[in-house]
């Protein structure tokens, strides 16, 4: 009798574990792990000892200071009032994560890998439908007090529902948010088709609940935040200068993660007017380390007493990640910039070659697509099988040249005056129905083609001048516009402009950045970064084929697919790029020998005088 009711119940055991779903019983066996990737395994073994491109005998102490141009006047980046002038550093892709941290941190020498934080392990299924985070005991904010799954919840929450276009964008994909365990929280989303939302959830900036008030979040602020990070904000002269100091209680001092960063006892961030200003405080010693974009700074510039005597170092570090766009930004959400055909024709009479030879000394590389330097980049090759696959259904949307690879930017005689070109462009322009008439560039209606191009520093407005020249050539009158950084920055927000120059940094994982930079979701809405107004079936489609790219070579196809939809589009003129970044520092400030494959990481360097 006892036999047979041990066989009933084994029964009815099998019976209900057969009613799971094979895939739910896979998923809740996800290993705890202590890193996770993209696309494969993180490169680094559970026991690292710390990051390729950080020195853990790096010595702690001293103070650095960074230069930057413009002006700010809030401590809140993450809303949208604000967002785009907030004070450099709270949390930075140049100088790091001071104060505001994350769950996962990322090795900047992957394409895109992350590593524990405050979460010390992390788990998710080959589905990628959820993934679930443990806290490490030792997290703490600022003031002491214990991160929590609480803390994480509301962070996600206020984001959500106040944060900037692409927060409540991302997070709206979040169907469940639940508190697993006293230091654990999983988070579920609609499907496993945007595999690179998990990864995001983990990058995202952990706020300290207590601290905050939810009614006034999406109000700029002058109130220092309170983090998890290794900084706390010290002293503030809005618009002027921002201070960290390092925290001496700073709970991650010895995670392997963090080990070799944030040396310095104190970081400054000096805001200057204009890039004059700020070279002549470099020059005086007041600023440390200064990135040059510009070769002809680089190439005369820097070029004083201090470098001869070698205090000052000019350095230059090869990047392994792709160029990225620097551009003309067409605002195609005014009529004048409607026409695909016209936005062509106009990028045809940027003149690179005479830019860089008369202003930068023939250094910069011509900039064809938006993942150039890359495998990622279309340019120079045919689409395959798979990106046509993807293509196919927008055939008419993509240009027959940038499909086959042979489509390549226009390249003038370098005299500034190529009637090859003009003459190429003019033709163009007729096809749109423009003419020449009185010396003037006409539309059908008769109306003279005509538009601003709004700018806000010398560099740039140089830059508007030359293309200003070309375009005369051809009857075309433009009116450069010159504002303070604060008035820019709130037109740019507002898509108040004809055309706007434009930097769009990409890695060798791009993912849903595109969507509030490309999607046409984005195109509405004021405060993302879709300054083009692109509003593209093929585009939005691309990014999808992106987000739910399950290997490399699906992934390369995708990428590739929207790097010629976007070509096609001609929504940018693209103008050039920088093989190198070049920086130069005065000699106190030391650095590691190696850097990551996106170039130097500040966050890494160090006082070299005796503290």
């Amino acid at each position: 009798m006892k036999h047979t009711f041990k066989i009933l119940i084994l029964s009815a055991m099998l019976a209900l574990t057969a009613a799971v779903p094979l895939a739910a019983q896979a998923a809740d066996e996800a290993p705890w792990r202590h890193g996770i990737a993209m696309h494969g395994e993180p490169a680094l073994a559970p026991d690292f000892a710390h990051l390729p491109y950080a020195n853990p005998e790096a010595p702690r102490g001293g103070t650095v200071t960074h230069g930057v141009q413009g002006s700010f006047d809030s401590l809140n980046q993450f809303i949208v009032q604000g967002g785009t002038t907030t004070a450099r550093g709270i949390r930075d892709t140049d100088f790091g994560a001071l104060v505001i941290e994350s769950l996962l941190e990322r090795n900047m020498d992957e394409p895109f890998a992350l590593y524990g934080l405050l979460a010390e392990s992390v788990r998710l299924p080959q589905e990628r439908d959820w993934i679930e985070f443990r806290l490490n005991e030792k997290a703490r904010f600022s003031d002491g007090t214990p991160v929590t799954v609480e803390d994480v919840i509301f962070s996600f929450e206020i984001l959500r529902d106040k944060g900037r276009p692409h927060f409540r964008a991302r997070y709206a994909r979040i169907t469940a948010m639940e508190k697993t365990g006293e230091r654990s929280v999983r988070f579920t989303f609609e499907d496993g088709s945007d595999r690179e939302l998990p990864l995001l959830v983990g990058m995202s900036p952990i706020f300290a609940k207590h601290t905050i008030d939810p009614q006034t979040f999406d109000k700029s602020t002058l109130t220092p935040p309170v983090g998890s990070g290794p900084y706390v904000i010290d002293a503030v002269d809005p618009g002027n200068r921002i201070t960290y100091r390092r925290n001496p209680d700073y709970w991650a001092d010895d995670l392997p993660i963090r080990r070799g960063l944030y040396n310095f006892d104190e970081v400054r961030i000096e805001y200057f007017r204009d890039e004059n200003a700020l070279l002549e405080a470099f020059k005086k010693g007041l600023v440390q380390v200064l990135p040059v974009a510009d070769p002809a700074r680089w190439t005369t510039s820097i070029d004083f007493p201090a470098v001869a005597k070698g205090e000052v170092l000019k350095e230059s570090f090869r990047l392994g990640t792709p160029a990225g766009m620097f551009g003309f930004v067409f605002n195609t959400r005014r009529p004048v910039f409607s026409d695909p055909q016209v936005r062509r024709a106009l990028a045809m009479l940027f003149d690179f070659e005479w830019v860089n030879r008369t202003l930068y000394h023939g250094l910069y590389a011509r900039t064809g697509g938006y993942f150039d330097n890359s495998p990622l980049s279309s340019v120079g090759r045919p689409a395959g099988a798979l990106e046509r696959d993807l293509l196919a259904p927008f055939a008419e949307d993509i240009e027959p040249a940038v499909l086959d690879g042979t489509w390549r930017p226009t390249e003038a005689d370098g005299s500034g005056r190529d009637r090859v070109v003009l003459r190429a462009a003019v033709s163009a322009l007729a096809k749109a129905g423009y003419r020449i008439d009185g010396g003037v560039m006409k539309g059908p209606d008769g109306v003279p083609l005509a538009f601003e191009i709004l700018v806000a520093a010398q560099d740039q407005e140089r830059l508007a001048l030359a293309y200003q020249r070309a375009l005369k050539l051809v009857g075309i009158a433009t009116t450069i516009r010159s504002v303070d950084s604060a008035q820019y920055q709130r037109r740019r927000q507002t898509f108040d402009y004809d055309m706007v120059l434009n930097t769009w940094l990409v890695s060798l994982s791009p993912g849903n950045e595109q969507r509030y930079r490309w999607g046409s979701q984005a195109a509405g809405q004021e405060g993302s970064f879709n300054y083009a107004g692109v509003a593209s079936p093929a585009v939005d489609a691309m990014i999808d084929a992106m987000l739910s790219a399950r290997d490399e070579d699906g992934f390369t196809a995708a990428v590739r697919a929207f790097d010629r939809a976007l070509i096609s589009g001609a929504y940018v003129v693209p103008l050039f790029h920088l093989p190198e970044k070049w920086v130069a520092r005065w000699q106190d400030i030391a650095r590691p020998r190696a850097h990551s494959v996106f170039g130097p990481r500040f966050e890494a360097w160090w006082s070299a005088r005796d503290n």
